[in-house]
Protein backbone atom coordinates (compact mmCIF):
# COMPACT_ATOMS: atom_id res chain seq x y z
CA UNK A 1 0.00 0.00 0.00
CA UNK A 2 1.48 3.32 -0.71
CA UNK A 3 0.97 5.73 2.30
CA UNK A 4 2.39 8.93 1.93
CA UNK A 5 5.45 9.63 3.59
CA UNK A 6 4.97 11.64 6.84
CA UNK A 7 1.92 8.65 6.97
CA UNK A 8 4.80 6.23 7.18
CA UNK A 9 6.64 8.51 9.86
CA UNK A 10 3.50 8.50 12.40
CA UNK A 11 3.23 4.74 11.65
CA UNK A 12 7.23 4.24 12.45
CA UNK A 13 7.16 6.12 15.80
CA UNK A 14 3.83 6.39 16.94
CA UNK A 15 2.08 9.02 19.22
CA UNK A 16 4.23 12.45 17.92
CA UNK A 17 4.80 12.62 21.55
CA UNK A 18 7.55 10.07 21.22
CA UNK A 19 9.00 11.00 18.45
CA UNK A 20 12.50 12.39 18.36
CA UNK A 21 12.66 15.90 18.70
CA UNK A 22 14.47 16.16 15.05
CA UNK A 23 11.67 13.70 13.71
CA UNK A 24 8.82 16.44 14.66
CA UNK A 25 10.68 19.23 13.29
CA UNK A 26 11.00 17.70 9.99
CA UNK A 27 7.32 16.77 10.09
CA UNK A 28 6.83 20.57 10.32
CA UNK A 29 9.06 20.95 7.65
CA UNK A 30 11.58 23.53 7.53
CA UNK A 31 10.41 25.05 4.39
CA UNK A 32 6.93 25.93 5.43
CA UNK A 33 6.15 29.70 4.59
CA UNK A 34 6.91 32.05 7.14
CA UNK A 35 6.10 35.65 8.19
CA UNK A 36 8.67 37.72 8.81
CA UNK A 37 8.95 40.16 11.61
CA UNK A 38 6.99 42.79 9.41
CA UNK A 39 5.16 43.22 6.33
CA UNK A 40 8.31 43.55 3.82
CA UNK A 41 7.60 44.96 0.41
CA UNK A 42 9.99 42.46 -1.06
CA UNK A 43 8.75 39.08 -1.21
CA UNK A 44 11.63 37.48 -3.14
CA UNK A 45 15.34 38.54 -4.32
CA UNK A 46 17.63 37.71 -7.59
CA UNK A 47 21.41 38.33 -6.75
CA UNK A 48 23.27 38.83 -9.73
CA UNK A 49 26.55 38.42 -8.64
CA UNK A 50 29.45 39.49 -10.65
CA UNK A 51 32.53 37.46 -9.62
CA UNK A 52 35.90 38.94 -9.37
CA UNK A 53 35.82 42.14 -8.58
CA UNK A 54 34.18 44.76 -11.20
CA UNK A 55 35.85 48.16 -11.55
CA UNK A 56 33.92 50.86 -9.78
CA UNK A 57 35.50 53.81 -11.95
CA UNK A 58 35.41 52.01 -15.24
CA UNK A 59 31.40 51.46 -14.85
CA UNK A 60 28.87 53.36 -11.99
CA UNK A 61 31.20 55.67 -10.58
CA UNK A 62 32.91 57.52 -13.43
CA UNK A 63 35.92 59.34 -12.69
CA UNK A 64 36.97 62.03 -15.59
CA UNK A 65 39.60 63.74 -13.21
CA UNK A 66 41.80 60.25 -13.40
CA UNK A 67 42.51 61.50 -17.10
CA UNK A 68 44.18 65.13 -15.54
CA UNK A 69 45.72 62.97 -12.87
CA UNK A 70 47.49 60.37 -15.32
CA UNK A 71 48.60 63.06 -17.44
CA UNK A 72 50.58 64.55 -14.43
CA UNK A 73 52.05 61.46 -13.39
CA UNK A 74 49.92 61.63 -10.11
CA UNK A 75 50.96 58.51 -8.24
CA UNK A 76 49.72 56.31 -5.05
CA UNK A 77 50.57 54.18 -2.83
CA UNK A 78 54.13 52.28 -1.86
CA UNK A 79 54.40 51.65 -5.24
CA UNK A 80 54.05 54.65 -6.60
CA UNK A 81 51.31 53.45 -9.22
CA UNK A 82 50.12 56.02 -11.40
CA UNK A 83 46.76 56.81 -12.33
CA UNK A 84 45.24 54.72 -15.31
CA UNK A 85 42.19 56.75 -16.55
CA UNK A 86 39.24 54.76 -17.95
CA UNK A 87 38.92 53.44 -21.57
CA UNK A 88 35.66 54.53 -21.99
CA UNK A 89 33.37 57.83 -21.38
CA UNK A 90 30.44 58.22 -19.49
CA UNK A 91 26.76 60.10 -19.82
CA UNK A 92 24.35 60.62 -17.61
CA UNK A 93 21.20 59.10 -18.48
CA UNK A 94 17.29 58.97 -17.26
CA UNK A 95 15.38 61.74 -15.60
CA UNK A 96 17.69 60.82 -12.93
CA UNK A 97 20.57 61.78 -14.90
CA UNK A 98 22.58 59.34 -12.92
CA UNK A 99 26.11 58.57 -14.75
CA UNK A 100 26.99 55.62 -16.25
CA UNK A 101 30.19 54.00 -18.17
CA UNK A 102 29.47 53.79 -22.43
CA UNK A 103 30.42 49.26 -21.21
CA UNK A 104 26.63 49.64 -20.06
CA UNK A 105 24.60 50.93 -22.94
CA UNK A 106 21.68 48.69 -21.89
CA UNK A 107 21.66 49.17 -18.26
CA UNK A 108 22.21 52.85 -18.78
CA UNK A 109 18.83 52.80 -20.44
CA UNK A 110 17.15 51.78 -17.49
CA UNK A 111 18.69 54.13 -14.43
CA UNK A 112 15.80 55.57 -13.74
CA UNK A 113 14.52 52.41 -11.91
CA UNK A 114 18.11 51.30 -10.28
CA UNK A 115 19.42 52.98 -6.92
CA UNK A 116 23.32 53.50 -7.86
CA UNK A 117 24.95 52.82 -4.46
CA UNK A 118 28.65 54.27 -5.17
CA UNK A 119 30.48 53.81 -1.48
CA UNK A 120 30.20 50.39 -0.32
CA UNK A 121 32.90 49.10 1.43
CA UNK A 122 34.39 45.53 1.98
CA UNK A 123 36.54 43.43 4.83
CA UNK A 124 38.84 42.28 2.98
CA UNK A 125 41.41 42.67 -0.20
CA UNK A 126 41.34 39.37 -1.38
CA UNK A 127 38.92 37.32 -3.44
CA UNK A 128 38.13 34.59 -1.31
CA UNK A 129 37.34 36.09 1.86
CA UNK A 130 35.81 39.27 -0.12
CA UNK A 131 33.08 36.93 -1.68
CA UNK A 132 32.72 35.08 1.93
CA UNK A 133 32.29 39.28 2.98
CA UNK A 134 29.59 40.17 0.26
CA UNK A 135 27.66 36.47 0.88
CA UNK A 136 27.82 35.84 4.60
CA UNK A 137 28.98 39.06 6.55
CA UNK A 138 32.16 37.09 7.84
CA UNK A 139 35.66 37.05 6.16
CA UNK A 140 37.70 35.11 8.50
CA UNK A 141 35.08 31.72 9.22
CA UNK A 142 32.25 30.32 7.84
CA UNK A 143 29.11 31.62 7.78
CA UNK A 144 25.65 30.69 6.31
CA UNK A 145 25.36 32.74 2.93
CA UNK A 146 22.67 35.58 2.54
CA UNK A 147 20.32 33.09 0.97
CA UNK A 148 19.93 30.78 2.84
CA UNK A 149 18.95 33.40 5.77
CA UNK A 150 16.38 34.57 3.59
CA UNK A 151 15.13 30.79 3.21
CA UNK A 152 15.59 30.15 7.09
CA UNK A 153 13.39 33.24 7.12
CA UNK A 154 10.57 32.50 4.65
CA UNK A 155 10.41 29.51 3.45
CA UNK A 156 8.97 28.63 0.16
CA UNK A 157 5.92 29.11 -1.67
CA UNK A 158 6.59 26.61 -3.73
CA UNK A 159 7.15 23.20 -1.73
CA UNK A 160 8.24 21.42 -5.51
CA UNK A 161 11.06 23.79 -5.55
CA UNK A 162 14.11 24.35 -3.37
CA UNK A 163 13.54 27.90 -1.72
CA UNK A 164 17.01 29.05 -2.49
CA UNK A 165 17.99 28.32 -6.02
CA UNK A 166 22.31 29.38 -7.20
CA UNK A 167 22.34 29.73 -11.24
CA UNK A 168 26.45 28.81 -11.10
CA UNK A 169 27.76 27.04 -14.46
CA UNK A 170 31.78 27.64 -12.81
CA UNK A 171 32.44 27.57 -9.33
CA UNK A 172 32.97 31.07 -7.83
CA UNK A 173 35.56 31.97 -5.22
CA UNK A 174 34.91 30.44 -2.30
CA UNK A 175 33.23 27.52 -4.41
CA UNK A 176 29.72 25.90 -2.91
CA UNK A 177 30.11 28.06 0.12
CA UNK A 178 28.65 30.52 -1.42
CA UNK A 179 25.32 28.71 -1.15
CA UNK A 180 26.15 26.89 1.50
CA UNK A 181 23.63 27.05 5.18
CA UNK A 182 26.60 26.07 7.27
CA UNK A 183 25.18 25.68 10.74
CA UNK A 184 22.16 26.53 9.92
CA UNK A 185 19.43 23.61 8.77
CA UNK A 186 20.76 21.76 5.31
CA UNK A 187 17.26 22.15 3.94
CA UNK A 188 18.29 25.90 2.90
CA UNK A 189 21.26 25.45 1.09
CA UNK A 190 21.18 26.35 -2.43
CA UNK A 191 20.24 24.53 -5.34
CA UNK A 192 23.22 24.52 -7.88
CA UNK A 193 21.68 24.76 -11.53
CA UNK A 194 24.63 24.71 -14.59
CA UNK A 195 22.62 25.04 -17.28
CA UNK A 196 23.38 23.08 -20.54
CA UNK A 197 21.63 20.10 -21.42
CA UNK A 198 21.13 18.83 -17.85
CA UNK A 199 20.78 21.86 -16.34
CA UNK A 200 20.26 19.73 -12.79
CA UNK A 201 22.30 16.39 -12.12
CA UNK A 202 20.34 13.54 -11.96
CA UNK A 203 16.45 15.78 -12.55
CA UNK A 204 15.42 12.77 -14.82
CA UNK A 205 13.29 9.99 -13.30
CA UNK A 206 14.68 6.69 -13.35
CA UNK A 207 11.78 4.74 -12.57
CA UNK A 208 9.29 3.32 -15.11
CA UNK A 209 6.70 5.11 -13.74
CA UNK A 210 6.12 7.79 -10.85
CA UNK A 211 4.19 5.46 -8.97
CA UNK A 212 6.71 3.29 -8.59
CA UNK A 213 9.09 6.16 -7.68
CA UNK A 214 6.66 7.12 -4.99
CA UNK A 215 6.92 3.77 -3.65
CA UNK A 216 10.51 3.69 -3.73
CA UNK A 217 10.89 6.83 -1.96
CA UNK A 218 8.23 5.82 0.68
CA UNK A 219 10.16 2.53 1.19
CA UNK A 220 13.38 4.34 1.66
CA UNK A 221 12.16 6.93 4.06
CA UNK A 222 10.91 3.90 6.17
CA UNK A 223 14.94 2.64 6.05
CA UNK A 224 15.97 6.28 6.74
CA UNK A 225 13.72 6.58 9.43
CA UNK A 226 14.86 3.40 11.01
CA UNK A 227 18.33 4.68 10.48
CA UNK A 228 17.77 8.20 12.47
CA UNK A 229 16.21 6.53 15.44
CA UNK A 230 19.81 5.67 16.62
CA UNK A 231 21.20 9.39 15.93
CA UNK A 232 18.11 11.43 16.93
CA UNK A 233 19.86 14.82 16.94
CA UNK A 234 22.04 14.37 13.41
CA UNK A 235 21.25 17.91 11.66
CA UNK A 236 22.66 16.30 8.66
CA UNK A 237 20.28 13.55 8.44
CA UNK A 238 17.31 15.69 8.77
CA UNK A 239 18.57 17.85 5.58
CA UNK A 240 18.94 15.07 3.50
CA UNK A 241 15.59 13.44 4.29
CA UNK A 242 14.22 16.81 3.33
CA UNK A 243 16.13 16.71 0.03
CA UNK A 244 14.85 13.52 -1.25
CA UNK A 245 11.32 15.59 -0.47
CA UNK A 246 12.70 18.28 -2.39
CA UNK A 247 14.32 16.35 -5.00
CA UNK A 248 11.09 14.34 -5.79
CA UNK A 249 9.08 17.60 -6.14
CA UNK A 250 11.86 19.09 -8.31
CA UNK A 251 11.08 16.18 -10.85
CA UNK A 252 7.44 17.66 -11.70
CA UNK A 253 8.59 21.50 -11.62
CA UNK A 254 11.61 21.95 -12.51
CA UNK A 255 11.46 20.74 -16.57
CA UNK A 256 8.92 23.66 -16.75
CA UNK A 257 11.04 25.83 -15.51
CA UNK A 258 13.56 25.15 -18.53
CA UNK A 259 10.95 25.13 -20.66
CA UNK A 260 10.92 28.36 -22.63
CA UNK A 261 8.42 27.15 -25.79
CA UNK A 262 6.10 29.28 -24.31
CA UNK A 263 8.18 32.44 -24.52
CA UNK A 264 7.26 35.02 -26.86
CA UNK A 265 9.95 36.08 -29.33
CA UNK A 266 9.73 39.46 -27.77
CA UNK A 267 10.57 38.05 -24.70
CA UNK A 268 13.57 36.08 -25.62
CA UNK A 269 15.00 39.14 -27.93
CA UNK A 270 14.91 41.00 -24.64
CA UNK A 271 16.85 38.89 -23.27
CA UNK A 272 19.23 37.96 -26.46
CA UNK A 273 18.42 34.51 -26.09
CA UNK A 274 17.62 32.70 -29.03
CA UNK A 275 15.28 29.60 -29.25
CA UNK A 276 16.59 25.80 -27.97
CA UNK A 277 19.54 27.82 -26.45
CA UNK A 278 20.16 26.80 -22.69
CA UNK A 279 23.45 28.46 -21.40
CA UNK A 280 24.92 31.90 -20.76
CA UNK A 281 23.65 34.94 -18.88
CA UNK A 282 20.97 35.67 -20.48
CA UNK A 283 19.48 31.98 -19.93
CA UNK A 284 20.04 32.63 -16.82
CA UNK A 285 17.66 35.98 -15.89
CA UNK A 286 15.25 34.01 -17.46
CA UNK A 287 15.61 30.78 -15.73
CA UNK A 288 15.42 33.29 -12.56
CA UNK A 289 12.00 35.45 -13.44
CA UNK A 290 10.36 32.09 -13.94
CA UNK A 291 11.56 30.76 -10.82
CA UNK A 292 10.33 33.93 -9.20
CA UNK A 293 7.45 33.62 -10.65
CA UNK A 294 7.05 30.15 -9.45
CA UNK A 295 7.95 31.18 -5.61
CA UNK A 296 11.40 30.69 -4.92
CA UNK A 297 12.48 33.08 -2.36
CA UNK A 298 16.59 33.55 -3.40
CA UNK A 299 17.96 33.42 -6.59
CA UNK A 300 21.73 34.35 -6.97
CA UNK A 301 23.12 34.72 -10.78
CA UNK A 302 26.70 34.28 -10.67
CA UNK A 303 28.23 35.58 -13.63
CA UNK A 304 32.02 34.02 -14.16
CA UNK A 305 31.83 34.74 -18.41
CA UNK A 306 32.99 32.66 -20.94
CA UNK A 307 36.43 31.57 -20.07
CA UNK A 308 37.34 34.80 -17.43
CA UNK A 309 35.91 36.45 -14.62
CA UNK A 310 35.88 40.43 -13.65
CA UNK A 311 39.80 39.95 -12.37
CA UNK A 312 40.97 42.60 -15.14
CA UNK A 313 44.69 42.03 -13.15
CA UNK A 314 46.67 42.80 -16.62
CA UNK A 315 44.02 43.98 -19.13
CA UNK A 316 41.31 46.10 -18.28
CA UNK A 317 39.83 45.80 -22.08
CA UNK A 318 38.93 42.25 -20.76
CA UNK A 319 35.87 44.05 -19.41
CA UNK A 320 34.89 44.95 -22.81
CA UNK A 321 33.61 41.14 -23.28
CA UNK A 322 32.22 40.87 -19.43
CA UNK A 323 29.86 43.67 -20.10
CA UNK A 324 28.34 42.66 -23.33
CA UNK A 325 27.67 39.50 -21.69
CA UNK A 326 25.41 40.55 -19.22
CA UNK A 327 24.29 44.22 -20.17
CA UNK A 328 21.71 43.26 -22.14
CA UNK A 329 20.15 40.04 -19.80
CA UNK A 330 20.17 42.66 -16.97
CA UNK A 331 18.09 45.28 -18.55
CA UNK A 332 16.09 42.78 -20.22
CA UNK A 333 15.33 41.08 -16.73
CA UNK A 334 14.13 44.55 -14.85
CA UNK A 335 12.23 45.28 -18.10
CA UNK A 336 10.28 42.08 -18.09
CA UNK A 337 10.02 41.85 -14.29
CA UNK A 338 8.96 45.50 -14.09
CA UNK A 339 5.99 44.90 -17.15
CA UNK A 340 4.23 41.92 -15.03
CA UNK A 341 3.89 43.82 -12.32
CA UNK A 342 6.91 42.28 -10.44
CA UNK A 343 9.49 44.28 -9.58
CA UNK A 344 7.39 45.77 -7.00
CA UNK A 345 7.84 43.03 -4.63
CA UNK A 346 10.99 41.69 -6.10
CA UNK A 347 14.24 43.11 -4.92
CA UNK A 348 17.02 42.81 -7.54
CA UNK A 349 20.54 42.75 -6.13
CA UNK A 350 23.80 43.67 -8.88
CA UNK A 351 27.33 43.31 -7.08
CA UNK A 352 30.32 41.75 -6.80
CA UNK A 353 32.95 41.44 -4.22
CA UNK A 354 35.10 44.61 -3.98
CA UNK A 355 36.17 47.10 -7.10
CA UNK A 356 39.55 48.00 -8.72
CA UNK A 357 42.49 50.56 -7.93
CA UNK A 358 41.60 53.71 -9.83
CA UNK A 359 45.65 53.36 -10.37
CA UNK A 360 47.28 50.75 -12.88
CA UNK A 361 48.48 47.30 -12.59
CA UNK A 362 50.90 46.01 -14.90
CA UNK A 363 51.33 46.25 -17.79
CA UNK A 364 47.30 47.88 -17.87
CA UNK A 365 45.11 46.75 -15.42
CA UNK A 366 43.71 47.56 -11.99
CA UNK A 367 44.54 45.82 -8.97
CA UNK A 368 41.86 44.76 -5.89
CA UNK A 369 40.12 47.62 -4.10
CA UNK A 370 38.09 46.74 -1.10
CA UNK A 371 37.49 50.54 0.40
CA UNK A 372 35.36 51.59 -1.55
CA UNK A 373 33.25 49.97 -4.73
CA UNK A 374 29.87 50.48 -6.45
CA UNK A 375 26.64 48.28 -6.34
CA UNK A 376 22.81 49.01 -6.96
CA UNK A 377 19.47 47.61 -6.32
CA UNK A 378 16.19 47.77 -8.00
CA UNK A 379 12.77 46.67 -7.11
CA UNK A 380 10.90 45.78 -3.65
CA UNK A 381 11.07 48.83 -1.05
CA UNK A 382 14.03 50.23 -3.64
CA UNK A 383 13.83 53.98 -3.99
CA UNK A 384 14.32 53.96 -7.86
CA UNK A 385 16.57 56.87 -10.07
CA UNK A 386 18.79 57.77 -7.74
CA UNK A 387 22.60 57.22 -6.53
CA UNK A 388 23.86 56.95 -2.86
CA UNK A 389 27.11 57.79 -1.15
CA UNK A 390 30.05 58.96 -3.35
CA UNK A 391 33.91 58.66 -3.37
CA UNK A 392 36.46 61.23 -4.01
CA UNK A 393 37.19 62.65 -7.70
CA UNK A 394 39.58 59.55 -8.36
CA UNK A 395 37.78 57.06 -6.93
CA UNK A 396 40.24 56.27 -3.82
CA UNK A 397 38.26 57.05 -0.90
CA UNK A 398 34.37 57.38 0.32
CA UNK A 399 33.82 60.85 1.19
CA UNK A 400 29.87 60.62 1.88
CA UNK A 401 27.55 57.39 3.37
CA UNK A 402 29.40 55.17 3.46
CA UNK A 403 27.98 51.78 3.52
CA UNK A 404 29.37 48.73 4.93
CA UNK A 405 28.33 45.35 3.32
CA UNK A 406 27.22 44.72 6.73
CA UNK A 407 24.91 47.72 6.24
CA UNK A 408 24.13 46.34 2.34
CA UNK A 409 22.71 43.10 4.06
CA UNK A 410 20.67 44.57 6.69
CA UNK A 411 18.68 46.56 4.15
CA UNK A 412 18.63 43.68 1.74
CA UNK A 413 17.03 41.67 4.98
CA UNK A 414 14.31 45.01 6.02
CA UNK A 415 13.22 45.19 2.31
CA UNK A 416 12.30 41.63 2.90
CA UNK A 417 10.49 42.36 6.38
CA UNK A 418 12.94 41.28 8.76
CA UNK A 419 14.99 43.08 11.85
CA UNK A 420 18.75 41.76 11.16
CA UNK A 421 19.11 41.84 14.38
CA UNK A 422 16.53 39.27 15.38
CA UNK A 423 16.60 37.01 12.38
CA UNK A 424 18.97 34.95 14.54
CA UNK A 425 19.97 31.10 14.89
CA UNK A 426 21.05 29.33 18.00
CA UNK A 427 24.33 27.86 17.50
CA UNK A 428 27.52 26.87 19.68
CA UNK A 429 25.87 28.58 22.64
CA UNK A 430 25.17 32.09 20.95
CA UNK A 431 22.69 33.54 19.04
CA UNK A 432 24.36 34.25 15.59
CA UNK A 433 22.78 36.64 12.54
CA UNK A 434 23.54 37.32 8.91
CA UNK A 435 25.28 40.99 10.40
CA UNK A 436 27.18 39.82 13.18
CA UNK A 437 27.14 42.32 15.82
CA UNK A 438 26.96 45.23 13.31
CA UNK A 439 24.44 46.38 10.52
CA UNK A 440 22.31 49.89 10.15
CA UNK A 441 19.26 49.51 7.77
CA UNK A 442 19.88 52.74 5.26
CA UNK A 443 16.34 54.54 5.14
CA UNK A 444 17.83 56.81 2.91
CA UNK A 445 17.50 54.72 -0.26
CA UNK A 446 14.07 52.63 1.26
CA UNK A 447 10.90 53.57 -0.80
Amino acid sequence: MNLPRRQLLRSLFGASALMPAVVQNLLADQLSPKQPHFPGKAKRVIFLYMTGGVSHVDTFDPKPALVKAAAEKKTFGKKNSIMLPSTWGSKRYGQCGTEVSDLFPEMAGIVDDLCVIRSLQNDHNDHFQATMGMHTGSVTVKRPSIGSWVSYGLGTENKNLPSFIALAPVLPYAGAQVWSSDFLPGAHSGTRIVGGSQPVADLARRAPSEKIQSLELDLLARLNKQHQTARPGDPALAARLQSFETAFGMQSEMPGVFDFSKETDATMQLYGLERGQTKGFGWQCLVARRLAERGVRFIELIDTGSSNNWDVHGEINNMIPLAKNVDKPIAGLIKDLKSRGMLDDTLVVWTTEFGRTPWGGPPHGREHYNKVFSSWLAGGGIKPGMVYGKSDELGIEVTENLMHVHDFHATILHCLGFDHTKLTYRHAGRDFRLTDVHGNVVKAILA
